[in-house]
């Protein structure tokens, strides 16, 4: 047996026998506990186990294809829940909506378990993981190209699907924004969908962290005068506030108990 063939067998072997040890891997497979401990760190530096005392435990795949928008959901967790909390208002019994699949959509879908009879369409897997629990509301994922960490779906297959519908709100946030250039973001399959989000909804609310101000990415995919109304956090600073004031866009600026509406 070649290397290959015994380490996806090892792998088969620990996915169906968890927590089996080396003597008893050696033993099935035939060959010296030398060679199991090789295999295994092997397949430990391939990223497709973790080693532990005495042998070793598979990485369940869903979770090492999400770790990278687990990590983007924590960062600057607070001020996403409170402007997630607030922007989640909006949204009424019987609404139908476009969610992206951005981590403050993500946090907003945690808001809506009371809510009944949505219709709601999102490109976003974890967000659509989310809502699916409430059995009184309707999920639908666009189709299309899945991302590489396995969290939102974009391509030519989503853009059909959305062109001919139209929705009550979407929902988006972005990886940056100016009051000049409006809402970009740095990866262009996912500006072509938010564009076809924006083209589809009667309203557009903007969920925007206050670290996002100031940054411009790759590609614009709204103009300021595109967004109803846009919801950040309480770390916004005084020369932003100015700014959207002055180009007369309708914010509201969330903070742990208390919002600011402009």
């Amino acid at each position: 047996m070649i290397s290959f063939e015994r380490r996806q067998r090892l792998l088969v072997t620990l996915k169906e026998h968890p927590g089996i040890r080396v003597p008893e891997l050696s033993k099935l497979l035939d060959v010296s506990e030398g060679t199991v401990r090789n295999d295994l760190t092997a397949l430990s530096e391939l990223g497709q186990l973790t080693r532990v005392r005495g042998g070793a435990q598979v990485i369940d795949e869903n979770k090492a294809q999400n770790a990278a928008f687990t990590a983007r959901a924590e960062v600057n967790t607070q001020n996403k829940q409170n402007i997630a909390r607030k922007a989640a208002e909006l949204i009424k019994d019987g609404d139908s909506v476009l969610f992206d699949a951005s981590s403050t959509v993500y946090h907003l879908a945690h808001y809506l378990h009371d809510r009944r009879n949505l219709r709601i369409i999102t490109n976003g897997i974890e967000v659509g993981k989310v809502l699916s629990q409430n059995p009184y509301n309707t999920v639908i994922l666009v189709g299309g190209l899945l991302s590489s960490d396995g969290n939102s779906i974009t391509g030519l297959v989503s853009d059909f699907f959305l062109k001919d519908l139209h929705v009550n709100k979407a929902f988006v946030s972005c990886s940056g924004f100016t009051v000049k250039e409006g809402l970009t973001e740095v990866h262009i399959h996912e500006v072509q969908l938010k564009r076809r989000m924006i083209d589809c909804a009667s309203e557009v609310i903007a969920l925007i962290d206050s670290h996002k101000f100031g940054k411009i990415d790759l590609t614009l995919f709204a103009q300021p005068n595109q967004v109803n109304h846009l919801f950040t956090d309480g770390d916004i600073k005084a020369d932003w506030i100015r700014q959207l004031t002055d180009a007369e866009i309708p914010f509201t600026v969330c903070n742990n108990d208390a919002q600011t509406n402009f």
